[in-house]
């Protein structure tokens, strides 16, 4: 499910990327699907960067461009643990002003502190929010951030076609989401979303301590992956009991 969200949420960002280009006036230079040349140098590890040719950026594969997107912005959010459309707001978000500055509207929204980690306290609020109400949070303070920047004239008009793009997408995701949920034999899974990702979570941290290997998990400890479940399940726990 999550490779399936990656992918939708990739193509609809592209969308917004483009193909190659090469424009004088634009100072990441030769560019294609969103990324530049000085970023897929440093991917490949050539340095100086200015070694690799232009011809290289514009033979740039989708499949590669995948793997740069996934490494370097899906999952610095984990946006793979972020519920359908909200995924798409966060990622999108940080494609285009870092990983950390999305992380961290996104936690502001959530009321939870915000440090730019994904961690338990903040999939734990995520598990519990309204993601409708979350995602047009998220994309009206991404909207305040741009206004507020010294370029906003020059491009105000693209970025703020993109994030109503982006928005509408993210929303309809949600719906979808929410069609397929009630599609389910008695809502067997309904508000025990939270529990679900914690027990794969959990299960996912006692296969690597068996020595399982689950390279999808791109290197998280199994440690931190059963303790960040239990913390999610207790947590949960607590707001359900605490509730009024």
């Amino acid at each position: 499910m999550a490779d399936e969200r990656f992918e939708r949420c990739l193509k609809e960002v592209l969308k917004h990327e483009g193909d190659f280009s090469d424009h004088p006036s634009d100072p990441g230079g030769a560019t294609n699907m969103g990324i530049t040349r000085k970023t897929l140098a440093r991917w490949r590890k050539i340095s100086p960067w200015t070694d690799l040719p232009k011809s290289a950026v514009k033979a740039l594969s989708r499949a590669e461009a995948a793997q740069i997107y996934r490494a370097q912005f899906w999952n610095p959010c984990r946006a793979g643990a972020m519920p359908a459309g909200v995924d798409l707001a966060v990622f999108d978000f940080a494609v285009n002003s870092g990983p950390d500055r999305a992380v961290r509207v996104l936690q502001v929204a959530l009321g939870v502190a915000a440090d730019g980690e994904v961690g338990p306290k903040t999939l734990a609020a995520l598990g519990a929010a309204d993601s409708r109400a979350l995602i047009n949070a998220v994309c009206d303070r991404r909207l305040t951030f741009l206004r507020g920047l010294a370029t906003f004239p020059a491009f105000g008009r693209g970025w703020t076609s993109r994030v109503a793009a982006v928005r509408a997408a993210a929303l309809g995701a949600v719906e979808n989401s929410t069609s397929m949920q009630r599609r389910l034999p008695m809502g067997v899974f309904s508000g025990y979303r939270t529990y679900i990702v914690a027990a794969f979570m959990l299960l996912a941290g006692l296969a690597q301590v068996l020595g399982v290997d689950l390279p999808s998990l791109d290197g998280g400890a199994a440690g931190n992956l059963i303790l960040e479940a239990l913390a999610i399940i207790f947590l949960r726990k607590g707001l359900k009991t605490g509730a009024v």
